[in-house]
Parts: C-alpha cells; structure tokens; sequence
C-alpha cells in the first residue's frame, strides 16, 4: 500500500475553479471504480488551503490516476495558477483503519 498527502495553499481567487477540477477528477475516478485507489480532498478552515489524501494498493495504481487526463489537466492548471504555497507532499504509514480500504 502506499498513501500520499499532499497540501497547498491557492490563491483566493482560483479556489472555486480548483475544486472544480477537483470535481472533474472525482467524476472520473467515480466512473472508473478502481477499488485499489481511495482518494480524498478536505479544504482548510482558511478555505485556501487543500489537503489531498491518496490511498493505492500498488504503485501501477498510482500510476492509473497520475495518467488520467482530467489529473492531468488539475495538475497543470494548479501549476499555472501559482499557489500561494506548495505543494508539500509527503508519505504516509497506516497505523489502523475503522473500515477497510480496499474491497
């Protein structure tokens, strides 16, 4: 298994489009129903800051999402819309889990 945070700070101009996109990659994740990829977006209290979660059972799974064009085009235009801070991301260790990750 391997999970990946990654967190950043948007201008307060681009939030609405990034969770646009967002959205956009969650459709497309939702229609592929890939069970071996669990990934998650929170916004911050200062409504700026996005924090992203990724569950994959296998690097090929990572690489499944990194190669989606909708992932693709949110990389991209979050690059070009210059945020205000990161992206940070770093690697995390499951230590436990209230329900099962991969079905």
């Amino acid at each position: 298994m391997k999970i990946v945070k990654v967190t950043y700070t948007t201008t307060a101009d681009y939030v609405a489009q990034n969770k646009a996109n967002i959205s956009a990659v969650m459709q497309d994740l939702q229609a592929m129903n890939n069970r071996a990829i669990n990934y998650h977006v929170c916004l911050g209290a200062d409504e700026q800051t996005f924090i992203h979660t990724a569950f994959f059972e296998s690097d090929e799974d990572q690489k499944t999402l990194f190669g989606r064009a909708s992932f693709q085009h949110f990389q991209s235009a979050l690059k070009a819309s210059r945020p205000e801070a990161g992206p940070i991301q770093e690697l995390l260790t499951l230590v436990g889990s209230s329900k099962p990750l991969f079905n």
